[in-house]
């Protein structure tokens, strides 16, 4: 085998790899049976073509024997006329009409038997398509259950590596989740120990008790200063009935030096009318 030979080998082998791993079987079978139904049709058509065929010849043989009848009776007319060259002539058109019958007649058996034979061709061919398209829709549903099972199967034969990931993601997640959960258990304790305020503060204890001792002290002193607010409040009412009594004594003298004007009064007006 030549170098070139070697070579257009390889190529068609390559070629012919590359289709078998690109061809989808379902559709070369979908294509594979419109191809048989055009091929019917083409059938079809040339029997259609073919009966046209054989009606065109038929009619030509029915207008054949109406010119016989026709020459037929005028031979008989020119006898009875005593015409004998035109009934000679007569039968002689008689006679070629006969013979482009007899022709017709076998062109219109052999296109009969034409289109007999591509009757029963074409009635094989379609029985055929559909055995072909049983057989197809047939492996057409095995190709897709076969399909879905190597599915299945690779999906399967990889699960043991995808659970092996997932499970390590999920290890990985509940490792992150428990940190997360000691630091925010870690700094609310320290919240609550008061460590954060260390760290943000200047002070130290000292300066906070020192601080908490001179807040009790100014509460104190405001909690005094209420409650000697509140004593005074409790004593003026004293007061208020002493007022009372001085302004009760006070109307009673004011009573008493009224009268004693009215009185000197009425002793001036008595002088004057004496």
């Amino acid at each position: 085998m030549g170098i070139l030979s070697r070579a257009s080998y390889v190529i068609r082998s390559k070629l012919n790899s590359v289709l078998n791993r690109a061809e989808d079987p379902t559709e070369t079978l979908d294509y594979s049976y419109e191809q048989m139904r055009d091929q019917l049709q083409q059938v079809k058509r040339g029997i259609a073509d073919l009966t046209t065929q054989k009606k065109r010849l038929e009619m030509q043989k029915r207008r054949l024997e109406d010119n016989v009848e026709k020459h037929n009776q005028q031979a008989r007319t020119a006898v009875q006329q005593d015409r004998e060259d035109l009934a000679r002539r007569a039968l002689e058109k008689k006679k070629t009409k006969m013979n482009q019958i007899e022709d017709l007649e076998g062109q219109i058996t052999d296109l009969q038997n034409q289109q007999d034979r591509l009757v029963e061709q074409k009635n094989e061919l379609q029985r055929r398509i559909e055995e072909f398209r049983t057989k197809k829709e047939t492996m057409k549903a095995r190709h897709e259950a076969a399909k879905a099972s190597s599915t299945v199967s690779e999906a399967m034969t990889a699960t043991g590596e995808e659970f092996e990931d997932v499970g390590r993601a999920i290890e990985r997640a509940e490792e992150q989740t428990e940190d997360m959960e000691a630091r925010a258990a870690a700094l609310d304790e320290l919240h609550e120990s008061g460590a954060f305020e260390d760290v943000m503060s200047d002070k130290d204890t000292i300066d906070r008790e020192l601080e908490q001792l001179s807040t009790d002290s100014g509460v104190e002193a405001e909690l005094e200063t209420l409650k000697s607010e509140v004593g005074e409040g409790d004593a003026e009412p004293a007061t208020d009935t002493a007022s009372e009594s001085d302004e009760a004594e006070r109307t009673d003298l004011e009573s008493d030096d009224q009268e004693d004007v009215e009185a000197e009064l009425a002793e001036l007006q008595d002088d004057e009318q004496a």
